[in-house]
Formats: structure tokens, sequence, C-alpha cells
């Protein structure tokens, strides 16, 4: 994920920062506890197609 991108692009829901996760391939927004996932480089920024973080993935 280019960075350039990741200063710009905001949480679809809240309008809030999001965080890229290298290992899970997804764009993540604490405040809202949502994943929303990256596919062939593309963010899907759909609520529907968020899925929810665990307790851990939080506040780890």
């Amino acid at each position: 994920m280019e960075s350039r991108l990741l200063e710009i692009i905001a949480c679809p829901v809240c309008n809030g920062k999001l965080y890229f996760s290298h290992d899970k391939q997804e764009l993540i927004c604490k405040p809202d506890g949502l994943a929303f996932p990256v596919r062939d480089g593309i963010p899907v920024l759909l609520e529907n197609e968020a899925r929810t973080l665990t307790s851990d993935e939080i506040h780890p």
C-alpha cells in the first residue's frame, strides 16, 4: 500500500485514519473496530465487506 494513499484515505464510517496491516492485507480502523480488505492492491472500503476486529486486535 502506497504511503501517499494512506495519508489521504479515510474510514468510510467515521472518516478517521486507517492503518495498513501488512500481514493481513487489511486497512484497520481501531475506533470503529473494523478491518477493510485490500484485494489485488485495491482497498475495499465498504462497511458490509469489513470484518469486526477482535478485542485482542483493538487492544493488543
